[in-house]
Formats: structure tokens, C-alpha cells, sequence
């Protein structure tokens, strides 16, 4: 569909559906998410465990280190065997580096069972909820020119999908298929 758009070759009545099946499916899953959130916040609350609610919103993570080098933050951080946590909202793509570990990683996309070493991509607009196996290493490398962490995490994460900035197919796109059709 993607290629479709590009080349501006014709649409098809498949690259329509398949694309609002996309979409709605990444809604169903940021609903679930949603929900998976407030489930874990209310069992915190009701057994007394709110450290633990902190830390599946990964408030507080394993070791983390930060670094920039020429344009680049370099997050590192060291997760634990039995850590669950629900990843923030991702703003921009950025490349990621699994070093060691085991990882169960569930996004929109389905659970990927991912053992180091691994590297990948992250895309804007992702959100994952992440079981270890292993103690994990894990990287990610982010293009800013802020100095400080806090201006980072204001630039790469959101806290609401409604808050995204994301390119690609639009309403005017949609609008211009249905008059092709």
C-alpha cells in the first residue's frame, strides 16, 4: 500500500481495507493498553504495592545511564529477570540495540520473543508493554540537539497518542482514494 501512495500508481479497494484494518487494530491495541495501565494501577492500589505500580510504568527502571555524542542521546538502561513494564509513547523513530537477555516485547504488532544479541527500529507512535526473561541490556540512540535529559524526553516521548506529530496517510489521502474508487 505504502509503495502505492509513493509511486502514485492506483489504488485498490485491498490497499483501502488493509489500511483501515491497520488503523484499527493499532487503536484496539492502544485501548488495551489503556486498560492494561489502569488494571495494574487499581491491583497496586488495592494490595498496597504502589512501588510497583511505578515501576511497571517504568518510573523506576534498572540502571540508567545517558550519554550524548554530536547530536545523539544515548539511553542504556539495565532491566531486571521478572521486570514488567509498559513502555511511554514513542515520538520519533530511533534505532534500538538489545546486548543481553531474553525479552517478551508486545506492541500492535503482536510479541516478538527476543533474545540478544538484537537490534531494530523503533517507530513513532509505538507503545509496548515488555516482560524480561534475562537481565536485559538495552540501548537506544536518539537524534536531538537537546543537552539535558529531561528536554530529550520531552522531545521523544508523548503521553497521550493524540499527541503525535506522525506523517503519512491522512484524511486528504483517504478522501482522494474514495474519489478514485
Amino acid at each position: 500500500m505504502a509503495l502505492s501512495l509513493i509511486n502514485n500508481t492506483k489504488l485498490t479497494y485491498q490497499d483501502a481495507c488493509e489500511f483501515l484494518d491497520y488503523r484499527e487494530n493499532k487503536k484496539q491495541f492502544q485501548n488495551k493498553i489503556k486498560e492494561f495501565e489502569v488494571a495494574i494501577a487499581q491491583h497496586c492500589v488495592e494490595n498496597n504495592k504502589q512501588d510497583l505500580n511505578k515501576q511497571i510504568r517504568g518510573e523506576t527502571e534498572g540502571a540508567v545511564t545517558h550519554d550524548f555524542a554530536d547530536g545523539q542521546y544515548i539511553r542504556k538502561i539495565v532491566m531486571p529477570a521478572g521486570l514488567l513494564v509498559s513502555t511511554k509513547i514513542h515520538a520519533k523513530n530511533h534505532p534500538y540495540f538489545i546486548l543481553s537477555g531474553k525479552v517478551s516485547i508486545y506492541s500492535d504488532k503482536g510479541v516478538d520473543h527476543i533474545e540478544a544479541p538484537h537490534h531494530g527500529i523503533t517507530e513513532a507512535g509505538t507503545k509496548r508493554v515488555l516482560y524480561v526473561h534475562e537481565e536485559c541490556t538495552f540501548i537506544t540512540v536518539h537524534r536531538t540537539d537537546c543537552l539535558n535529559v529531561d528536554d530529550v524526553v520531552n522531545e521523544v516521548v508523548v503521553d497521550d497518542f493524540a499527541k503525535l506529530d506522525l506523517l503519512g496517510f491522512d484524511s486528504t489521502q483517504i478522501d482522494n482514494f474514495m474519489e478514485k474508487l
